[in-house]
């Protein structure tokens, strides 16, 4: 476009006395062409951003429609399994009720032959004693004193002291009975009334896991131009308390110290309750703290190859034993892999190996506003830089760790416990 317009200008005939004019139009209309020149490559950056931005949300709605379908399914799902639950739990109340009357048939049956025995016993008796009131009465008419008293004698060793008594205790034995049901009853009635209260408990709204994949709009207070650290001083500056959520701990993974330290016991289960944040395939764990709009430092102590220490999002799926559940296998984790031997780097299920030395300690700094994740091994008078992160973050995310092989111990360190000397640099004296 310049050269166009100066060439345009230099074939112009103009008077010599116009030539100063000539180069002050020549330089006007060379500013003006850089000037639009510039301005439509912004437009066309402009419009490139649009687009991308553009295609973002539509993959956003695509992936919310399909997770509509997905909770339409899945929600008719649940509805099946509850409605056959409560149908096998009616058919408990019925065949209940059913045992109980056939209980109280059956003791109804027995009392009531237990009582005609009794009846036919005591009718017996009074017959015997009608008998003996009319010996009796023959006897009081003798006038003989010699053979009354031979009579009366006989009658006398003969005579049943004993007198028919009759206790019914039945209506106490059911008075017991109707307890039983009543207590029984009340209680069914009341695990029932608890039902809708241990749903909510169970499934909040924050354990749906649907978030939305936009960039995080950082306040203008929370920028900083202060440079990176460099020193584990400096680093210090930026000190985060964390410790780990027994809540989200796979049940192979025992936490000691505080929730402080946590280590591999396969096989050995742990009976930690079922809860949806909890990891079930893979052996991961989160901190109980989220990082977000700052910057933060914390240290961590590894041991045993197969470890793996990075971030992720509180998004992350808990029950899928897909790789998209390990925080080396989706877009949204980060995460640094010691093998043994070296250090490799993951992110979106993609590998990077690293040249690097082996440190037990590790610090993690990360500066959100900036989009960054470094790992530093942590020596007595150094820094050394492992790797470097530029991440997308878009939402508060969560130290994460992987302890994928038995007897593998990850620690997070008191940040003002001094690092040890450096380990020697030979593969089998690694973390």
């Amino acid at each position: 476009v310049l050269e166009e317009q100066t060439r345009k200008l230099q074939n112009r005939v103009l008077p010599s006395w116009d030539a100063g004019l000539f180069q002050g139009c020549l330089e006007e209309e060379n500013m003006a062409a850089v000037r639009t020149a510039k301005s439509q490559a912004e437009l066309r950056d402009t419009q490139a951003e649009l687009e991308r931005k553009l295609r973002l949300n539509e993959n956003a709605i695509a992936r919310l429609q399909a997770n509509h379908k997905s909770v339409l399914v899945s929600v008719s799902e649940v509805k099946e399994a509850a409605e056959e639950k409560f149908g096998e739990l009616l058919a408990a109340v019925r065949k209940a009720q059913t045992d109980v009357m056939l209980f109280l048939e059956e003791k109804e049956q027995v009392a009531l032959s237990q009582a005609n025995g009794i009846r036919t016993h005591l009718e017996h008796r009074g017959t015997q004693m009608a008998q003996r009131k009319q010996e009796l009465e023959r006897i009081a008419t003798i006038s003989n004193t010699v053979l009354f008293l031979e009579e009366y004698c006989k009658f006398k060793n003969a005579e049943d002291s004993a007198f028919p008594s009759v206790y019914i205790g039945l209506k106490d034995k059911l008075s017991g009975i109707r307890q039983v049901i009543t207590d029984s009853t009340m209680h069914l009635i009341q695990v029932l009334q608890n039902y809708r209260a241990q749903l909510q408990d169970f499934s909040k709204e924050e354990e749906y896991g649907i978030r939305t994949q936009v960039s995080a709009v950082v306040e203008r207070k929370y920028w900083t131009s202060e440079p990176e650290p460099s020193s584990r001083r400096q680093f210090l500056q930026y000190a985060c308390d964390i410790s780990f959520d027994p809540d989200t701990a796979h049940r192979y993974l025992r936490l000691q110290e505080d929730n402080r330290k946590v280590t591999n016991t396969t096989p050995w289960e742990h009976p930690y309750p079922d809860l949806p944040s909890r990891f079930v395939h893979w052996r991961q764990v989160l901190s109980r703290q989220s990082l977000y709009l700052h910057r933060y430092y914390f240290e961590v102590e590894i041991s045993g190859p197969g470890t793996y220490v990075g971030l992720t999002c509180k998004g992350i799926d808990r029950k899928a034993g897909e790789r998209n559940g390990c925080i080396s296998g989706n877009d949204f984790s980060w995460s640094l892999h010691w093998d043994g031997k070296e250090f490799t780097a993951w992110h979106s299920d993609t590998e990077t190996p690293l040249k690097a030395r082996p440190f037990r300690r590790l610090g993690l700094y990360v500066d959100f506003p900036r989009g960054l994740l470094s790992f530093y091994g942590v020596e007595p008078d150094a820094m050394t830089l492992v790797h470097k992160f530029e991440c997308k973050f878009s939402e508060p995310v969560y130290p994460a760790f992987w302890l994928s092989k038995k007897e593998n111990t990850i620690r997070i360190m008191d940040l003002g416990e001094e690092p040890k000397k450096p380990v020697p640099t030979s593969g089998q004296a690694a973390p």
